[in-house]
């Protein structure tokens, strides 16, 4: 191995240490800050150790103030049914869009790039009248079926994995007897799993993470509160209480990250079977 392989192994590593490094810094201040007292936090900068590695209090405090009990709850609510809602009107559009010839197809679908340029924040007027309208703000319901609209992004991908899927399996169980639901529910629907993967991922991060929609639309946060609003409990006009928020933002992160552990092996396999066009 010359020396300029050599300097390149040294150069690549470097890279690959300073990435993680820098992805994983603002977690370690995260968990640090968060075991701080109140003193410690304004008295010392953001990666001094605490005094005291066991100092739960803040993580209780945050729990009991931010009721970050029925946060999670309701996420979780929210969660099941707007993956569940968008998976089925995702997929059978995509299925309609790529099985079925009809006028107005194309058109449908530069509808949707089109959509994808517009701004989402541009068109909150209209769909907080139409919430208004329909008597669906302040409701968990009427989150879930603003939240359940499936994006441009999961319906391409759905698209692109049903052209993979050969024609031919459509026609010999049509052939069988099959109607068009039954084709789609039970032999198309099961070969789309890496493509629900993926979106359950995509769309999961951004419904759990969403705070904007959240805090407009459910406007009754002892109630209707989820985990990115309960997290605002502790910023107000005279400071932010960034030792609370920073246990509040790790107790919100352990949730994800066990079911990231427990499902690992599904979700790599769906997102690598993915990246692999038939």
């Amino acid at each position: 191995m010359s020396i300029g392989d050599i300097v390149w192994e040294i150069i690549k590593y470097a890279s690959v240490a300073l990435c993680a490094f820098l992805a994983v810094l603002p977690i370690v201040s995260c968990v640090i800050t968060s075991l701080k007292t109140e003193v410690e936090y304004q008295s010392t900068n953001v990666m001094t150790l605490p005094e005291n590695f066991f100092n739960f209090n803040n993580y209780v405090q945050a729990f009991a103030q931010a009721n970050m009990g029925l946060a999670f709850i309701n996420s979780g609510i929210i969660l099941l049914f707007v993956l569940a809602g968008s998976t089925m009107i995702g997929s059978q559009l995509a299925y309609v869009l790529n099985r079925f010839s009809f006028p107005g197809n194309a058109l449908i679908r530069n509808l949707f790039t089109f959509a994808a340029l517009l701004p989402g924040i541009a068109m909150q007027v209209s769909v907080y009248e139409i919430m208004v309208n329909l008597g669906l703000v302040n409701t968990l319901y009427g989150y879930i079926i603003m939240m359940m609209g499936t994006d441009v992004m999961s319906i391409y991908i759905y698209i692109q994995f049903f052209e993979n899927l050969p024609v031919s399996l459509d026609e010999s169980a049509f052939l069988d007897g099959a109607n068009y639901f039954q084709i789609y529910a039970k032999i198309l629907l099961p070969l789309l799993k890496p493509a629900i993967v993926t979106n359950l991922i995509l769309k999961g991060v951004g419904v759990y993470n969403e705070y904007y929609c959240a805090n407009l639309y459910l406007q009754d946060k002892r109630k209707l509160c989820t985990v990115a609003t309960s997290l605002y409990t502790f910023t107000g006009p005279m400071g932010n209480q960034y030792h609370l928020i920073c246990a509040g933002v790790i107790m919100s992160l352990l949730p994800a990250l066990i079911i990231f552990l427990l499902c690992q092996k599904q979700i790599y396999n769906g997102v690598a079977a993915g990246a692999v066009k038939g």
